[in-house]
């Protein structure tokens, strides 16, 4: 057995060692999932497997690479040679040797957001459409959950229920915008992210002897990584690529129900909650000891899942030492809130000597950063926030690649359209316009249209015209045996890009044109990194150019992020996952806010937000700080809060509490906690505890709840409810459609609540 079994636990060596069948890694935080997951397909190698057998698909480029480097460390360069990638740019990769299947070229564009949003803009105009009603960005968002569910515009069409809803979103037309985007991408030669997927599932489906079957031979072992994060296409991608007769179905998935957090983004945990049942044979292997964080920080883990409905059981446990307690921060306001934090930062850093790389301040919203801003500022202490305009964003760095994807595919219509006459040439806006109608009118691309006689405008703008297009023209040429970084570094010059930027001397404009000659260094550190041979297969041409496209295009938030400065972070509870930080403060919980207001009503979203508060409490090795405020400016106005129940669902043992400096106003009655004289530390009474100690019923456990009928509800029955617990219904009153109940509920320091019936969620006992 080699050396590097011998580095893992007795549950890790057995799922490693496994390599035939189906297999479930159930993976909690901190567990060594990436070396499972690594050391797996190490062993596969270190079997005698060929390395271009082996398939794995993650979530970001970053990790695809890490794990290359951590299986070379292994078993040397033949790592490398690994299929490892997001789950878009490997199926980019699979595409580009086989679009024309699918009436695509080989150098297909791939369109970003901000393209996918140009186009629909401009068909919503051309179809007269109030754009008012039919918001391009709500029009992405139909579309993409169509494409993510398998949904062709056809199925669109027949689908009475989106067609239904479409009509009482009083946008009727939405299927008609998805059929001619559709045929806009396929004219330009272009696919959207979605399509990455959404046309492998195609290619797939039509061609199930001389495609599918050449990829069910060529990778024999696929493995997920982050499995509980697939949508519905991801998943029924891969389960062509793995059932097909007399198929030994080696697929490897890890993941963890508890993390699931991207519903938002059209992620299912069904596929991970059910995967058994796509594959009897499964074998489940749970990873549970963890090796980031501390005692008092696991277990108030545990005990937050615990109160999720649907999960596969593990409970994950620890053996580092115990030295601090959870601190809970209890403050007056929002403001206060980020004075405090940004103080016990700086004593952290005091009194601990962390560096500003070890900490991380996480939030539900973005829009919450700008206080903490403010006081890492009047501390003078150094960081980033995540979430703000990525490189590849800035309108110098994509008017460049504009001109890059035209030398690559002319099609690419967005990419003409942003470019035609910048910097200018004598190409109005009006001329563009009577171009695009033409080119409408004939059912072929712009680019197609620019030589036709019938374009009606003047012989200046048909000559700029015709003289923008053979200088395309030659790129593209060229394109196909020149080096990249040479004739880039042409077209920026060619283009008119590099004077244009050079002659603005401003500190912006010095700093623009330094973004542009970035995306040349970048160009030649791709193309020197990479042998040709491995450019080529990812491109099925010749360009090492259009490879480096498709690198840029298919960069995710995570692969950006630049850890090399010492920097406290700002970021999002969302953009958290997967990292980890020595301290880490978890900020704002507070009913509507964190659990968000969206998912009360549903006890799904509910869900997710606790698997949220998961994520987010276990991102932290040894200090984790929990704060929230009695009052937040929301919405233009100062808005009284109450404790989120998240803070209910964590032991009295496991807190410390840190009382701010405000009482009495907005201070939340039910779950209030009292603040210590003398200390801050010491033993107090949490909000869990405080409600238990005056309950006589146990808390409800959300699984065994039980919704009862709006009209059983009468004065005198008692009833449960999942927040407030046992109550009794003092009286009823108000129409049939709205009776409102008055109910006394014994965990309550409140006299009585009232609730609306028919949006409660109440059983009767």
């Amino acid at each position: 057995m080699a050396n590097y079994l011998d580095e893992l636990n007795d549950v890790q060596r057995a799922a490693v060692t496994t390599t035939e069948g189906p297999v479930l890694v159930i993976a909690g935080p901190g567990s060594g999932k990436t070396r499972v997951l690594t050391y797996r397909i190490a062993h596969l190698l270190d079997q005698g497997v060929p390395p271009w057998e082996i398939l794995t698909l993650t979530f970001t480029n970053k990790a695809a690479r890490e794990m290359k480097e951590r299986i070379e460390k292994v078993v040397g360069p033949k790592a490398q040679q690994v299929w490892a990638g997001t789950f878009h740019s490997i199926f980019a990769r699979i595409l580009r040797a086989e679009a024309t299947r699918i009436g695509f070229p080989a150098s297909f564009s791939i369109y970003d957001t901000d393209d996918t949003m140009s186009v629909l803009r401009a068909i919503i105009k051309e179809m007269s459409l109030d754009t008012t009603v039919y918001n391009a960005s709500a029009i992405r968002s139909r579309i993409s959950l169509a494409k993510s569910n398998l949904i062709s515009p056809k199925a669109y069409r027949e689908n009475a229920e989106m067609m239904q809803q479409d009509r009482a979103a009083k946008r009727p037309y939405i299927v008609d915008i998805y059929e001619k985007y559709i045929a806009r991408c396929k004219r330009s030669g272009a696919m959207d992210f979605d399509d990455l997927l959404f046309q492998l599932y195609r290619l797939f489906r039509d061609n199930p002897d001389n495609v599918l079957e050449k990829y069910h031979r060529k990778f024999r072992y696929i493995h997920v990584d982050e499995f509980q994060d697939t949508n519905y296409l991801q998943y029924a991608i891969l389960r062509k690529m793995v059932k097909y007769p007399g198929s030994p179905e080696n697929v490897f998935v890890v993941g963890d129900d508890a993390q699931s957090i991207y519903a938002f983004r059209g992620a299912t945990i069904d596929n991970i909650l059910d995967f058994e049942k796509d594959y009897p044979n499964l074998q489940t292997f749970k990873l549970e000891q963890n090796y980031r964080s501390t005692h008092h920080i696991v277990s108030a883990a545990n005990e937050v899942i615990s109160f999720n409905r649907r999960q596969l059981n593990k409970t994950i446990w620890t053996d580092r030492e115990d030295r601090h307690k959870i601190k809970l921060l209890r403050c007056a306001t929002d403001d206060e809130e980020g004075r405090r934090v940004a103080d016990i930062i700086l004593e952290q850093k005091h009194r601990y000597h962390l560096p500003n790389a070890d900490i991380a301040v996480l939030y539900r919203t973005n829009a919450q950063s700008r206080k903490f801003e403010e006081h890492l500022r009047r501390l003078n202490l150094s960081y980033r926030v995540f979430g703000g305009m990525s490189f590849y964003q800035r309108k110098e760095v994509k008017d460049f690649v504009a001109y890059l994807r035209l030398a690559v595919n002319p099609l690419d219509e967005e990419a003409l359209r942003r470019v035609i006459n910048f910097p200018t040439r004598g190409i109005s806006d009006a001329t563009v316009e009577k171009l695009s109608a033409l080119a409408g009118a004939l059912e072929q691309t712009m680019w197609e249209t620019i030589p036709d006689p019938r374009l009606d405008v003047t012989d200046r703008a048909r000559k700029a015209l015709v003289a923008f297009r053979n200088l395309v023209a030659d790129w593209q040429q060229r394109a196909a045996h020149e080096p990249a970084a040479r004739l880039a570094a042409e077209i920026l010059r060619k283009s008119g890009l590099f004077d244009l930027l050079k002659n603005d001397t401003s500190p912006e404009g010095i700093g623009r044109l330094e973004n542009v000659n970035a995306v040349l260094d970048a160009i030649s550190e791709f193309t020197d990194a990479q042998p040709e041979a491995d450019i080529a297969a990812a491109t099925a041409t010749v360009p090492s150019l259009a490879a480096y496209l498709q690198t840029v295009s298919l960069l995710t938030d995570a692969d950006e992020k630049d850890n090399s400065n010492d920097h406290i972070t700002l970021m999002s509870v969302h953009s958290a996952k997967g990292l980890e930080y020595k301290s880490i403060f978890v900020t704002g919980l507070e009913e509507n806010l964190f659990p968000s207001f969206m998912s009360m009503e549903d006890p799904n979203g509910l869900d997710e937000e606790r698997r949220l508060f998961y994520v987010a409490i276990t991102r932290a090795k040894e200090f984790l700080t929990i704060s929230y405020a009695q009052n937040r400016y929301r919405f233009g106005t100062i808005r009284t809060s109450e404790p989120s129940r998240f803070l209910d669902e964590i032991g009295a043992q496991h807190y410390e509490l840190l009382g701010g400096i405000g009482s009495g106003r907005g201070q939340a009655p039910a779950r209030t906690v009292e603040e210590p004289r003398a200390s801050i530390r010491g033993n107090f009474t949490s909000p869990r505890a405080r409600i238990q100690a005056k309950a006589s019923t146990p808390m409800v456990i959300p699984a065994d709840f039980k919704v009862s009928s709006p009209d059983s509800i009468v004065a005198g029955v008692t009833v449960l409810h999942l927040k407030f617990g046992e109550g009794k219904v003092i009286s009823v009153e108000g129409p049939k459609d709205n009776r409102v109940a008055t109910i006394q509920f014994k965990n309550d320091e409140m006299t009585e609540r009232r609730i609306v019936l028919k949006f409660a969620k109440l059983q009767v006992m």
